[in-house]
């Protein structure tokens, strides 16, 4: 009897534990498809920041996005971090975003400049990349999945 008491309440306590919590870049990683983000935001030095309390909306570009800018110049955007830092910001907003909460316009991007949403024919863009998967969600705020790198303006 005393052993099944403590067998119940060996349980209760692991279900108690809550989750490991999953930031923003443990979720990227997890995804598996941004691995250049990741190592993008390494290099910034903005992986504590996007693991912070936040909360924040990424727009979040995929390593096939991130193939569409020619190596040579990925390589020296890479190299350099106070550009890299403005580019990945500029991805960045505010506050978490829900898809269904998205409205066309323009939004701040933690960068400071504006970042344009156009939503249109049942798509939505974020100024020259379509967003292709929406809401997914992680303890400090959400990601969207983009097919482009987006560019502050210059």
């Amino acid at each position: 009897m005393k052993t099944r008491l403590m067998l119940a309440a060996l349980a209760a306590a692991l279900i108690a534990v809550p989750a490991q919590a999953k930031d923003i870049v443990q979720t990227a990683v997890d995804n598996g498809n941004f691995n250049t983000l990741a190592a993008a935001l390494q290099k910034a030095d903005l992986v504590e920041t996007l693991k912070g309390k936040g909360p924040y909306t990424v727009f979040a570009p995929t390593d096939a996005a991130f193939a569409k800018i020619p190596k040579d110049q990925l390589d020296a955007l890479l190299a350099d971090k106070a550009k890299l830092t403005k580019v990945l910001t500029y991805h960045v907003v505010p506050g978490t975003v829900l898809a269904k909460d998205v409205k066309p316009g323009q939004v701040k991007s933690v960068e400071g400049s504006a970042i344009t949403i156009k939503t249109e024919g049942g798509k939505v863009t974020v100024d020259n990349a379509t967003v292709t998967a929406t809401d997914v969600k992680a303890d400090n705020g959400v990601i969207h999945v983009i097919d482009t790198v987006i560019l502050p303006k210059a």
